[in-house]
């Protein structure tokens, strides 16, 4: 296989461009790299060579947490991705060092620091489309402007309550780089050795929780508050039908008192509720054990985080009660918990990353100082919120999270057994009766988070090959889970036995016979995503078995169960309520999700790709395209192939039919993450599946050569064709690659970018020419910085 090694190789005089073949005599290249045989003539030149061995990406943007090896491509992916947000466009080193030191000169206000910012506010508020993602990342963008100014001018320099770190350095470094993603990477080392820290010496003094009291709001441009709560509330549900490019803006409450199963967004109403929750954090934090960075947001800050989970995560794993989430009553754990997922869908990754060490320190304490543990005996906000920790952590980027995540899977698998023993008592005590309103919300409730556990540890069997930590045999007697109407449902206590009878009522080993027996069923959205990770799971079993290959019996029974999954979504049950999310489906955000799942469960009884899998559990980009270009000879050519190769056209063409760049900047906050982590093998499949096409011997057969095609007039109108022939299947895998991390929420993404773009070099051979490289991007990849990696 030509370039399967994503090692950097020399390239031959051959392929030097005839504009460096003008001069009479090339310049000595006496700078040699310390990592391989390269040299160069000028010092910065092996400096930026050097990066491609060291990974190191030194340029942040600070709207999306991209990060570039040089800065003319920071500067050109500030042109090209972020010009049409409004945000203050970045300038040349000339420019930005002529402004600073002409301000110092003339002795400059902090109001002259932050004029153009006001001038960007005024911008804003006369925009009428504006989305929640577009305001998170230029609050985001604003507010570190503001801070900056304000440090300049010595606004934070006398406020004691504005330091990050009681003693020594801060731990929360404003120039820290963040190489594998949107999430703070170095500073999980950090975080984790001042939590061990903190649960063996007890600190003398209270930890100063409160944010608000503090300089915060000197070093805001004014405005800037009311922009950090500025994004509107929602409701839940399922999407309209809507034009793609058209953000949805939020019910107003008038309007949300049409759809009876919709929510609002659970929010604190003012200052004292803020006090109220600082004296929680305070009462369960027995130990004085929270460490000096800590500090809870404030008010519109808290806000914004509440109405970003809940507006665009909640919908993907919906096992909390919006109606009943009161910020003031709720575990301080599960809030701060919630809140850093929040966070992270507002561009606030520090803020992030300090509320969940604080959830998982508060939920330690509470593990830790309960005598007599049981899992029985654990309420169900420890299992809620050490769930939402693992998932921060596992998504996050970085190997140390995932390796905390796996250590605590049997406690939590634990958890959810112990519980829902304690529900099976509750459920046998009734006698027969039928539950009230707050007795079924309570089970409901419980049922939700059980799944919602069984679909995570699913995911990371997806991602990482790891073995699932809960059999299915768990939930055998266990009711599916309700529709999100039912869920959602705001009804009397009279009123509600009626509503009560009308919702299905089918146990999880039901509906899974019935799949194997071919018998279509109609149950809820939330439903139909546990079964298709229940069939994943069995597959993923079928194929680690040793009998896979002669027990063909099985996988004609999977294969059974698939076709009747996939026929039973027109069966399944309707959601009425509008959510604004700018998707390119009608049915429930699950629903979408669980079609994902399907085709990778699809593709995964033809091709196995776990040494991917084992490698992507390390986040080393380079290893991770490594084990996909070696991946070659697992891909093969015949009939089953062309039906798996149509899975991964399907999931191809969400993306380009919806347009390549809208979905790269948009998919991050309105999708959920399994779609880029289901989507990684089918993409993987089908670039090598091209690349074989390419470069065998053999002849396509006529159902090869038709597949072929469509995907080339599928990309027609994103490549010039003169380059489309040769290399389609390193195209594939590049624009795939650019898509993934043009906007980071999880940093498991913005790896997942890199690795699909080292593989593309694979796959046509590295060309150490940035012109040269260029020729296998597409056009609309190549503005959004396709090329960041091509240094030399």
């Amino acid at each position: 296989m030509p370039g399967a090694s994503v090692a950097v190789m020399p390239s031959s005089s051959a392929s030097t461009p005839a504009s460096r073949r003008t001069s009479a005599t090339a310049p000595e290249r006496k700078y040699k790299c310390q990592f391989c045989n390269r040299a160069f003539s000028r010092s910065e030149h092996r400096s930026r060579h050097e990066r491609s061995h060291t990974k190191e990406r030194p340029f942040k943007c600070l709207k999306c947490r991209s990060t570039f090896v040089r800065r003319d491509l920071l500067l050109r992916h500030d042109r090209t991705v972020h010009a049409k947000d409004g945000g203050v466009p970045l300038h040349s080193d000339g420019k930005r060092r002529g402004g600073p030191k002409t301000a110092r000169a003339i002795g400059g206000s902090s109001k002259a620091a932050l004029a153009i910012d006001t001038s960007v506010l005024e911008q804003i508020e006369t925009s009428d489309d504006l989305d929640t993602e577009t305001a998170a990342m230029l609050v985001a963008d604003l507010t570190q402007k503001a801070h900056a100014a304000a440090r300049a001018n010595g606004h934070f320099d006398s406020s004691p309550s504005m330091s990050f770190a009681t003693h020594g350095s801060s731990m929360i470094d404003a120039s820290v780089t963040y190489p594998n993603g949107a999430i703070g990477l170095p500073q999980w080392d950090g975080f984790m050795s001042q939590e061990a820290k903190a649960h063996s010496i007890a600190s003398a003094g209270s930890v100063p929780y409160d944010a608000q009291s503090s300089s915060q709001h000197g070093g805001m441009a004014p405005g800037l508050l009311a922009m950090m709560n500025s994004i509107p509330p929602s409701a839940t549900g399922t999407p309209a039908p809507q034009s793609p490019f058209q953000q949805h803006r939020a019910n107003s409450p008038g309007e949300n008192s049409q759809y009876p199963a919709g929510f609002r967004t659970p929010q604190v109403s003012g200052d004292e509720e803020r006090n109220i929750i600082l004296d929680n954090i305070r009462s369960h934090d027995v130990d004085n054990a929270l460490p000096g960075p800590f500090r809870v947001p404030i008010l519109s800050s808290m806000n914004r985080y509440l109405n970003t989970y809940f507006s665009l995560f909640h919908h993907h794993l919906p096992f909390l009660h919006p109606a009943s989430f009161e910020p003031t009553q709720v575990s301080p754990a599960l809030l701060l918990a919630v809140l850093s997922i929040g966070a992270l869908y507002a561009f606030d990754q520090e803020q992030a990353y300090t509320l969940h060490i604080g959830a998982k320190i508060l939920v330690n304490q509470f593990l830790q100082n309960k005598e007599n543990f049981s899992s029985r005996k654990c309420p169900l906000w420890t299992m809620q919120s050490s769930l939402l920790n693992m998932v921060f952590a596992s998504w996050s980027g970085d190997p140390k999270g995932l390796e905390w995540a796996c250590s605590i899977k049997s406690l939590l698998a634990n958890m959810v057994a112990g519980n829902r023993y304690e529900l099976k008592l509750r459920q046998e005590a009734r006698e027969g009766r039928a539950p009230t309103r707050a007795e079924w919300v309570e089970d409901e409730g419980c049922r939700r988070t059980y799944y919602a556990v069984y679909i995570f540890f699913g995911l990371l069997t997806l991602s990482y090959n790891h073995t699932p930590a809960i059999s299915f045999n768990e939930f055998e007697d266990l009711q599916l889970p309700s529709t999100e109407a039912l869920w959602n449902l705001r009804v009397s206590e009279e009123a509600w036995p009626d509503h009560f009878k009308l919702s299905p009522n089918l146990t999880f080993l039901e509906a899974h016979d019935n799949l194997f027996q071919g018998d279509t069923l109609k149950y809820s959205a939330f439903a139909t995503r546990v079964m298709i990770n229940a069939l994943f799971l069995e597959v993923w079993y079928h194929k680690r078995s040793p009998e896979a290959l002669q027990d063909v019996v099985t996988e004609y029974k999977l294969r059974l169960a698939l076709e009747t999954w996939e026929k039973s979504l027109e069966l399944c049950e309707p959601e009425a309520v509008a959510v604004p999310l700018s998707a390119p489906h009608k049915g429930h955000p699950l629903i979408f999700n669980a079609e994902a799942m399907f085709r990778n469960a699809r593709a995964r009884l033809e091709v196995d790709l776990k040494t991917v899998q084992e490698a992507l559990r390390y986040h080393d980009s380079y290893e991770v395209a490594a084990a996909m270009s070696n991946a070659r000879d697992r891909v093969k050519r015949s009939g089953e192939m062309i039906k798996v190769i149509q899975e991964c056209y399907n999931c191809l063409e969400i993306a380009v039919v919806q347009g390549v760049r809208w979905v790269a900047r948009t998919s991050p906050t309105n999708w959920s993450i399994e779609h880029p982590l289901c989507g990684m093998d089918l993409m993987i499949i089908l670039s090598l599946w091209l690349y074989r096409l390419e470069h065998d011997e053999e002849q396509a057969t006529g159902d090869e050569l038709a597949m072929y095609n469509k995907i080339r007039k599928l990309l027609d109108k994103d490549f010039d064709e003169p380059y489309a022939v040769p290399h389609l299947s390193s195209i594939v895998a590049r624009l795939w690659g650019s898509m993934l991390d043009e906007v980071v929420v999880w940093g498991i993404a913005r790896l997942m970018g890199e690795s699909f773009r080292l593989h593309a070099q694979a796959l046509v051979g590295y060309v150490d020419d940035v012109a040269a490289s260029s020729s296998v991007s597409t056009p609309s990849m190549t503005s959004q910085g396709a090329d960041e990696d091509s240094v030399y």
